[in-house]
């Protein structure tokens, strides 16, 4: 009989996933599957919970039950650790789970994978940046046991599965941690944040590095991603052809753009279509700086005014300056038989 762990966030999809937790149980039950289920309390608690299972000889996999906000927290307790990660998506973008083929909106198809999917090891992005200010329910992030020591004075680290960006996307999951939008569902919440999110921006400049080529002042009216799958957002392709098996991230600039622009390429950004319109360029990259800029256009650590949030897998819970890095080998991931991508 394969046990397995269950990590189950009741708070997943505007509060949703408990109502609908005693369905999923069924069907993990009907899979012949052995269960032990944890609730989580808080954030950050989803990692505490995973940690403490991640060596756990009697389980063949942990499961997160969730959006990707609780996918990114126990992966981060595993990571590092030979423990597979099993899926049930039930969050409002789902993006993690549908670049290793799970299916999203079907439990009855989704469950079975966890005793019958393809395990993959895949990498993640490192990020070291400052921690962003607490709100009255999402603490400011602080140094974890298994998210490691920042190499710089001041950061913090945490690590993303799906991606890490900055500009008006980040804008957006600060709103929605924020609470906005909370009564709209899928990507339509995302479409609406975003509209906010481009009509209240300020103009930021912010000194940028990728790999080894400095490229200086950037205004940063737009948005950067370090991207390991081909979506985010509940299904907007903002890395087209990207898999998230590959052996580094692919980076997304659209700087210096207009709200007229900004607003414009949200329909591109859906479709995949958005590379090469003013501008906007996507590479294979595995390091990637963003510090403020101080005199003579030189980099600097201090953090911007107003806040240049950097999000983590869905989370806004750090600030520029930043320092990405692609990292192999970190995480087991069982997912479907086929990969978009792939």
């Amino acid at each position: 009989m394969v046990r397995i762990a269950c990590i189950v966030n009741p708070a997943g999809r505007d509060g949703t996933v408990r109502k609908r937790w005693p369905a999923i149980l069924e069907l993990i039950e009907a899979e012949g599957l052995d269960c032990e289920i944890h609730w989580t309390e808080r954030t950050g608690h989803a990692s505490e919970i995973a940690f403490s299972l991640r060596n756990r000889e009697d389980l063949d996999l942990v499961v997160a039950v969730g959006g990707d906000g609780t996918m990114n927290e126990v992966a981060s307790g595993l990571r590092g650790s030979d423990m597979t990660l099993g899926i049930i998506p039930m969050g409002s973008g789902n993006d993690y789970a549908r670049a290793h083929g799970i299916p999203l909106r079907k439990p009855a198809l989704a469950v079975p994978l966890l005793k019958k999917g393809v395990d993959r090891r895949v990498g993640a992005i490192r990020i070291d940046g400052y921690a962003a200010p607490a709100l009255t329910h999402y603490p400011s992030p602080e140094e974890t046991e298994w998210d490691g020591i920042a190499d710089e004075k001041d950061m913090v680290r945490r690590w993303a599965f799906l991606e890490s960006d900055g500009g008006t996307t980040s804008d957006v999951s600060r709103r929605k941690t924020l609470g906005q939008g909370k009564r709209i569902r899928g990507t339509m919440k995302y479409t609406y944040l975003g509209i906010k999110s481009i009509l209240g921006w300020e103009k930021q400049d912010a000194w940028l590095k990728v790999d080894n080529e400095v490229h200086g002042r950037k205004d940063m009216s737009g948005l950067f991603t370090a991207i390991m799958t081909e979506t985010f957002g509940g299904g907007y392709r903002v890395a087209p052809g990207m898999c998230v098996t590959r052996e580094s991230f692919d980076l997304i600039l659209a700087n210096g753009l207009s709200k007229s622009q900004m607003l414009r390429i949200m329909g591109p950004l859906k479709k995949g279509t958005h590379v090469g319109k003013w501008g906007i360029s996507q590479q294979s990259a595995e390091r990637f700086e963003i510090r403020n800029v101080g005199e003579n256009d030189q980099p600097n650590n201090n953090p911007h005014n107003p806040p240049m949030w950097v999000q983590v897998d869905g989370e806004p819970c750090l600030m520029a300056p930043a320092v990405l890095q692609f990292v192999p080998n970190q995480l087991t991931v069982r997912g479907g038989p086929n990969l978009p991508n792939e």
